[in-house]
């Protein structure tokens, strides 16, 4: 049987490798590895999702599906740079991708981030941002049941940016996310760029 990057403690070997990255605006390097989400490169929906965020708010920010930290630590980097108070809980099921954002938060200084399986995080807790390349690939009722257990964690007036691949079904679930969430949220296209669309969810 093949792994995935879902899959919760990879049995493959791990083998590594550096990327230089523009994250935040910031140059750095960071360390990825096999075994988790895109390890050999900036997934091309992430980027397009970093490039549509707006600067991250104050509180508590939730990276769906960390891997190995690009969401995370770019938001982090951002609230870094502009003196923005955050905590970025960086949220996975693979053991593998929340050492490697473990590790890249300590080679880049950045004590903000938190990487969290889901029973880690208090159950009370609300989020003024969650950021997220949700894992499509997991199937259509996995995905369901992940978005419908955090997307109405946000905060009052909190925002939710998902990307997602309009080949993989990204009009259909904006309004499957309408349907759920009901009245007190928001659903719309805030950006669209090279097959993906942006999503973005807000809370009154």
């Amino acid at each position: 049987m093949s792994e995935h990057y879902f899959t919760e403690s990879p049995s493959s070997e791990a083998k590594t490798r550096e990327l230089h990255l523009d994250l935040g605006g910031h140059e750095v390097t960071v360390e990825t590895v096999s075994g988790t989400f895109s390890p050999t490169r900036l997934d091309l929906g992430t980027a397009v999702l970093l490039r549509h965020l707006p600067q991250p708010p104050a509180g508590n920010v939730l990276d769906l599906g960390c891997g190995w930290g690009p969401i995370a630590l770019h938001t982090a980097l951002e609230a870094k740079g502009a003196e923005v108070d955050v905590s970025v809980w960086a949220l996975d099921v693979n053991s593998r991708s929340l050492e490697t954002t473990a590790a890249n938060a300590r080679r880049l200084g950045l004590d903000s981030i938190r990487p969290v399986t889901a029973d880690e995080i208090p159950a009370d807790l609300e989020f003024a941002a969650i950021r997220s390349n949700p894992p499509i690939r997991i199937g259509k009722e996995a995905l369901h049941e992940l978005l419908e257990t955090w997307l109405p964690r946000l905060a009052p007036g909190g925002r939710a940016d998902l990307v997602v691949s309009k080949n993989l079904g990204a009009d259909s679930l904006q309004k499957w996310i309408a349907q759920m969430l009901g009245d007190g949220f928001t659903i719309e296209r805030t950006g669209s760029s090279k097959g993906f669309r942006v999503l973005t969810v807000h809370r009154g």
